[in-house]
Order: C-alpha cells, then structure tokens, then sequence
C-alpha cells in the first residue's frame, strides 16, 4: 500500500522562471519503501487552511538499478508553476533546503523496464519529467537500447531540464536522438517552430525514425498533444499495445461524463491493506469519497482521474467511470477502475485496492 512519510528538502533548484526540481533525502530506513520504476511519480501533501492538498510530481531521477538493494538515497521530481496552484506556487515561493514535507510511496505505471530495442517519446512542456528518468535509466543500463525523443516546449528558456537532456546526448551521442520542437520561438537549426498536431506529427515521425520498428512509444504533456499524437500513432499503423501516456493536467469538463443519481441504497464493500469494510455511498458521491469517509488511508493524489493513484480492482457489481485518463485499455478489460472517477451502478459494489 502507498504511505505517506515526511522527507527533508535536501536541494531546491531553479529550472526556469516558473519552474523547479525539488530533491529529497531518503532516510536509510525507508529506501526500501521508496524503490521505483523508472516513470513513476510521487504525491505531496500540505494542509493549507484546513484542507489537505495533494498534487503528484513525476520523479526525473534514474531509477535505482536491481542490483541496489538498499533503494534510493535520493529522490527528485520537477515542479511547474500553475496559474493559482495551491501546490505549485508553495514550492516555487516558499519551499526551502531543510523544509519536511510529506511525501508518498511511490506509485504509476507509465513506466518502461529496461530492454534491447528502439524506443520513443513525444512529449510536452513538463511531460518531459518522467521521460527523462525512463531514458537515463534505459540507456544508463541497456546497452543494446536507442531512444528517441521528440519535445516540444513554447521557448528554449522555458524548457526544463535542459542541461540534463543535453548531457544524455553528450553521453549517448550514438543510441540518443534528440528532436526540440518550440512553439513560439524559431531556432536557428533544427524543426521550424509551431506546435506539434496529430497533422505534423503524422508527417514528421516516418521521417525521423522507422515507426514501425519502435518496442515502446512513450505519450506525456498537455491533453490536446497526447491525444494527437496518439492518434498519428495509429494511423501510421502502430499497435495500440505499443502506445503509453499520461497527462498531466486536463480542464474541468473534457471528456467528463453526465453526472447521474446514484441507485438507493448503494453500498461499497472495500479491501484496503490487508482490512475489509462496507460503508453506504451517499447520492452523487464517488467510491473513493465513500471509502475516505471510513479508511482517510485510502490511496489517492489526484482525484482528476488522471494520476491513476486510486485504481482498484472491481471484484463484483458495476460502476459508470466519469473519466479516464491513467488507465491502459488493457486494465479496464481486466477488471480495473479509479475509485474517484467511479460511481456505483448497482446496489452492491465491492472494490479491492490491494490487487
């Protein structure tokens, strides 16, 4: 199960102007506990007013290797100022070396296990924060393995991690492809500027590498380029199988379902770390706000549908998901849903977090 435990701050550093990468120091103690796949994210916590804030944050350092028995001695992820983020504009103002904040176990599967092979990524903004720790690790330990990586950012000083990126390719010059698309300003080599639509990307990822030779493609930034840049993928032939995302953020209302009542009488029956409980779901309520009401140690980050923090396995009944965006088709056809998208369709729902 994913916990929360407090990490020290053990470095702040400025990215960009409305960018940072915090980095904490894992205690020897909970290293075991803090092991991830390269991919994956954290949630922080902070009350502000009362109210429990949560807000997950990709970690961009390499995963550690299995040979690392102790786990990782740090951890970093990057942080992108939004326009009255509760969460984002505490760390960029406020958070300081030293500061303990509460951070989760890790958790995600956006995630690529190092393998021989041609890989992909097209990614925005600050989607580039998992990728990079997938591309270190895979390089760092698949000798055998290529990536390429197409990103796009609005102007080379808004870009994140830049150092980082260009140290890969200096590492890497042979197994590394690096293609910088900026939006709003023109380079002096390099693709012309504009933003990358299912259009352009159609027409540019045949030319810059053999499609259908990719193992693993690798979707993360805004909703509208993922999307596109799925669809490109399979109009060009690429098995949906082959194709991971993860969005960031999505605006209230896209792809959201009509709110519908709830049946009389709904129960939800919850397996959670090992302990079971039924408790009534009220009118209009999710299943995850049912279950916090009665277990707050229920896993979530989120609650957008977005992070995939709260999937759970549906053991029996029915439910109506408002929205998707964390999990694969595959783990919906085997039974998986998110707790705080879904509403009970039947009287009788019964979830296992733990599977």
């Amino acid at each position: 199960m994913a916990r929360f435990h407090p990490l020290p701050v053990a470095a702040v550093e400025r990215l960009t102007d409305d960018s940072v990468a915090l980095t904490f120091a894992v205690p020897p103690a909970l290293r075991a506990e803090y092991r991830h796949a390269a991919g994956q994210h954290l949630a922080l916590r902070r009350s502000v007013d009362g109210t429990e804030v949560r807000r997950t944050y990709s970690i961009c350092s390499p995963a550690p290797a299995p040979t690392d028995a102790e786990g990782p001695r740090r951890l970093t992820v990057g942080v992108r100022l939004v326009d009255g983020g509760a969460f984002s504009t505490y760390a960029l103002k406020e958070i300081a070396v030293g500061h303990e904040l509460e951070v989760m176990t890790p958790a995600g599967r956006f995630t690529l296990e190092p393998a021989p092979g041609l890989y992909a990524a097209v990614v925005g903004g600050s989607g580039i924060t998992p990728v990079l720790s997938i591309v270190t690790t895979l390089l760092t330990r698949e000798p055998e393995a290529r990536f390429c990586l197409l990103r796009s950012d609005r102007t080379s000083a808004s870009t994140m991690f830049l150092e980082e990126v260009a140290d890969l390719k200096d590492r890497f010059p042979e197994r590394f492809q690096l293609v910088t698309v900026l939006s709003r300003e023109e380079q002096q080599a390099g693709l012309p500027s504009g933003r990358l639509d299912e259009e352009r990307l159609a027409a540019l990822l045949p030319a810059l590498l053999p499609v259908e030779r990719v193992a693993g493609w690798f979707l993360c930034g805004p909703f509208g380029l993922v999307q596109g840049a799925e669809r490109a993928l399979r109009a060009l032939g690429v098995a949906r199988t082959r194709i991971h995302e993860e969005i960031f953020h999505v605006d209230a209302g896209t792809a959201a379902a009509p709110t519908r009542p709830t049946p009389a009488h709904s129960t939800v029956t919850a397996r959670l770390d090992g302990r079971g409980g039924a408790w009534a779901v009220q009118d209009g309520e999710s299943l995850l706000e049912a279950v916090l009401r009665n277990r707050p140690d229920a896993p979530y980050a989120c609650k957008g549908g977005v992070c995939g923090t709260c999937r759970a396995f549906l053991v029996s009944g029915e439910v109506r998901m408002d929205r998707n965006f964390a999990l694969e088709p595959e783990e919906t056809e085997a039974g998986y849903v998110l707790a705080c998208q879904s509403h009970p369709a039947t009287e009788q729902v019964e979830l296992d977090f733990d599977r």
